[in-house]
């Protein structure tokens, strides 16, 4: 009896340390990361850097900004994120409304779903980029628009959906037995999780604006302000890849200050997710 409640504190003790040992191994990664982002890009951050495009000889050291790229990730996080939310939550509704649960039909959409959430981004962008070949779109800011809303439909789907498993069986009982619509009850539904469908908007913008292997094939890159959907654009990540390409040190300092931008847009969209998260915990209370 006692070498049996040996084991299981021994086997506590150990599973204790392993996570220990984890929770320190990743926050020493984190403030790696950001300490070595923070050292090496810092000095090269400036306001003209933030406030102007591109000039003549950028890549090589001279004068100019990223601010053909700030604005490139924002236009094309937003109208991604924007689609990828009028599409995915209709589906979310549609699954979790209209079918049937457990039937073969909610469970073969969620299995899909799934499957489309691990697919690497860059899987994406090589499909995106042969449809465009073969539909006679060249690589544009409408191309990216295109590649990333089918990266982050998947996200919207499977955040909305656990969302709505949160919602109360007895709720939707109620509504019907009221002799309500299913529209009806879906719009309570969606009253219900309403704070949590902004955690979810805000997740696919965080992966919209971060991502560089799904553009790298669509988007193009220029030096321009992005001012028409069907002309190439510069984004962040993309930026970041070709100054890091330049042997040129003040190039490569410029590449960590732009990765200091890009993370600080990724920082409000996390203390944003959090707060409305824990706004939807409270509301569920």
């Amino acid at each position: 009896m006692r070498s049996n409640v040996k084991k299981r504190l021994l086997k506590e003790k150990i599973a204790k340390v392993a996570m220990q040992l984890s929770g320190i191994t990743i926050t020493g990664s984190l403030f790696f990361i950001i300490g070595t982002i923070l050292y090496k890009g810092l000095p090269y951050l400036s306001w003209e850097m933030i406030s102007q495009a591109p000039k003549g000889g950028f890549y090589i050291g001279k004068e100019g900004g990223i601010l053909n790229a700030i604005l490139g990730s924002l236009y094309l996080a937003s109208s991604s994120t924007l689609l990828a939310t009028l599409i995915g939550i209709p589906i979310s509704i549609f699954l979790h409304v209209y079918v049937k649960s457990g039937s073969f039909l909610e469970r073969s959409c969620k299995l899909l779903f799934d499957v489309l959430f691990g697919i690497p981004s860059i899987v994406y962008g090589a499909i995106a980029f042969s449809i465009m070949v073969w539909v006679g779109i060249r690589a544009s800011l409408l191309g990216g628009i295109i590649t990333i809303t089918l990266l982050t439909i998947p996200i919207v789907v499977r955040t909305i959906d656990e969302l709505l498993r949160t919602i109360p069986i007895d709720l939707k009982h109620v509504t019907f037995s009221l002799g309500t619509t299913r529209w009806e009850t879906a719009k309570i539904c969606l009253k219900y999780i309403k704070p949590g469908i902004f955690t979810a908007i805000l997740l696919a913008f965080g992966r919209a604006i971060g991502d560089v292997a799904g553009v790298l094939l669509t988007t193009g890159f220029s030096d321009n302000l992005p001012k028409y959907v069907d002309e190439p654009a510069a984004t962040l990540p993309l930026a970041i890849f070709f100054q890091l390409s330049s042997p040129i040190p003040e190039v490569q300092g410029r590449a960590y200050a732009s990765a200091l931008v890009l993370t600080f847009i990724i920082l409000i969209i996390v203390i944003c997710t959090h707060l409305l998260a824990s706004k939807q915990q409270k509301h569920k209370i």
